[in-house]
């Protein structure tokens, strides 16, 4: 299954979505070597790719990206421990379902991707979360990981047009026996099969629901100069499976 987005019309993601090849990279400094990241040859979006990631009633909440929106006190641009402070008293689904902060990051502008190692300190690229460490067969029943953006800058989703329980059936006779990772990621793009990569422009106040141990993603700040502060949460509806 590709990345199934819940919105409207084609007009409402139109503006915020383009989409690009990925590459792999090799020896530049900063990453890990053999990361998955976008090309930069950036295209919006077309009609007929935003019919292909639009979430119908058929798809499960467990394997869909939902795009949401909090209002956010006034702060000063440099304001961060303001910031931080937002995130800890912030009930960011006002009550639908609950959610466990985990923390924040605040990234740099100007960057491909965002997510760094913390052993390494070289950013991974394109990858899969392991918070509740699921197999295969069970990949699309792990926590939802809310993201929002407390600004002072926008920043970016990418997002892969693969999940992972589709690229271990490409890379493994028998995927069932196999725990995914985000090497996958990475031997999935080596071995030569086509992966791109969806870009989702995220203002301050506006963030993201999304099943981030079942599709390959990552944070983006590429042309914007301001830094932004993500504050991410994880949760399950109670009605999830």
């Amino acid at each position: 299954m590709c990345p199934q987005f819940l919105f409207g019309t084609f007009n409402d993601i139109r503006d915020r979505c383009d989409i690009a090849p990925v590459r792999q990279i090799a020896s530049e400094p900063g990453y890990d070597d053999g990361a998955i990241v976008p090309d930069e040859n950036w295209k919006p979006i077309s009609a007929a790719d935003v019919e292909q990631h639009r979430a119908d009633a058929s798809v499960p909440d467990g394997v869909r990206i939902e795009l949401v929106h909090r209002p956010l006190p006034n702060l000063d641009p440099n304001d961060l421990a303001g910031r931080l402070e937002t995130a800890a008293r912030l009930d960011p689904l006002s009550g639908r379902w609950p959610t466990e902060l985990l923390g924040c990051t605040t990234s740099p502008g100007n960057r491909a991707t965002t997510t760094e190692d913390p052993n390494t300190g070289r950013r991974i690229g394109l990858h899969v979360d392991n918070f509740d460490r699921l197999p295969y067969a069970r990949r699309h029943q792990g926590r939802r990981r809310l993201c929002l953006n407390l600004g002072p800058g926008p920043r970016y989703l990418l997002i892969g047009d693969h999940d992972i329980q589709q690229i271990c059936r490409t890379l493994y006779a028998d995927p069932d026996r196999h725990h995914p990772h985000t090497t996958d990621i990475r031997r999935y793009v080596a071995a030569g099969h086509q992966l791109r990569c969806l870009r989702i422009r995220l203002d301050p106040g506006y963030g993201y629901i999304a099943p981030t141990e079942f599709l390959a993603h990552d944070g983006s700040t590429t042309g914007i100069d301001q830094p932004s502060v993500a504050a991410f949460w994880l949760g399950r509806p109670p009605n999830a499976s």
